[in-house]
């Protein structure tokens, strides 16, 4: 089976911890274990997200003064390769028989998305409000409240289509174990000369997982975060997780924008399109719920659910 196995932030860094790399190291040491486990018996194609590393690299910029912030794709492509790289050195300490391929992956936007009128995603550092003034004029950015400060906040586009599309399917044929598309992959757009050109945004990973696993044919879209299902009234006395739900059934429900939200959205696109299931759980039951014992399972309208 052909599994897109999309990990989520909390696979190396986990909320409130330090992001220094001895703890984001020893965090990837435990999700191979399980990734490890199904890459033994599956096709696995590994993807991941990097918000926190991006902020952390966005910081790191800001720093230091005699040269310019660097643009938000070469960021996003700085923690694709180390996020890779971390996890490509822990699954091949596993698993030494296999071949192991990290791809820069870049992932094709609209340059007419209307994402890039309305920016929502937060990125970087925080700011005063002074500061925050002074940012939106001297640079043009988009600046939200953050709490009691503001931060940047940046177009999140829609993934058209992924470049390296056909290297992928090449070295999944091949039988490599391959990790790609990471933080939704490096946003890049067509100019008015035909030429692809980074553009200044974030893609989410969860919807660039399920554009993936569409292209390659997959048989299972897994996204892995830090709960083990999706639940219903999530935070009320009354919460209880959904084991199997049908995409249409699972659209009607409300969930959380920055969170749990589009990877509802990327499961429901793909059980749609393709007919075969999605599932969300817990990074440590990856095996389970691969095999239907935990985590949530998103079926199209076709398919009966089980009582």
């Amino acid at each position: 089976m052909r599994i897109i196995v999309a990990l989520g932030g909390n696979a190396l860094l986990h909320r409130g911890e330090p992001a220094d790399f001895a703890t984001q190291r020893g965090h990837v040491e435990d999700a191979v274990a399980g990734l490890a486990e199904l890459a033994s018996a599956h096709e696995v194609v590994i993807t991941h997200g990097n918000g926190p590393q991006v902020g952390l690299l966005a910081l790191q910029s800001e720093s230091y003064r005699k040269v310019p912030p660097y643009p938000l794709d070469v960021l996003g492509a700085e923690s694709e390769g180390m996020v890779g790289h971390l996890l490509e050195v822990a699954l091949r300490n596993r698993l030494p028989e296999r071949e192991i391929v990290t791809v820069l992956t870049e992932t094709i936007v609209d340059r007419d998305d209307p994402a890039f009128a309305e920016p929502t995603k937060p990125i970087g550092p925080t700011y005063s409000s002074t500061e925050a003034a002074r940012l939106r004029v001297e640079r043009g950015w988009t600046i939200g409240r953050d709490g009691d400060r503001y931060r940047r906040l940046v177009p999140s586009p829609e993934p058209r289509a992924i470049s390296e599309l056909r290297a992928l399917r090449l070295l999944v044929e091949s039988g490599a174990l391959v990790i790609c598309a990471g933080g939704g992959g490096v946003p890049v757009a067509v100019d008015a000369a035909g030429l692809l050109q980074g553009v200044e945004g974030v893609v989410d990973k969860d919807l660039t997982a399920a554009l993936l696993a569409r292209r390659l044919e997959a048989d299972m879209l897994l996204m892995l975060t830090d709960v083990d299902a999706v639940y219903l009234g999530w935070g009320a006395a009354d919460e209880h997780p959904l084991r199997q739900v049908q995409a249409d059934q699972l659209r009607e429900m409300s969930f959380a924008a920055g969170s749990m939200g589009p990877k509802v959205e990327a499961a429901c696109r793909f059980a749609e399109s393709t007919g075969k299931p999605a599932a969300i759980g817990a990074l440590d039951d990856a095996v389970r719920i691969v095999l239907g014992e935990k985590g949530t399972r998103v079926v199209s309208a076709r398919t009966p659910v089980a009582p």
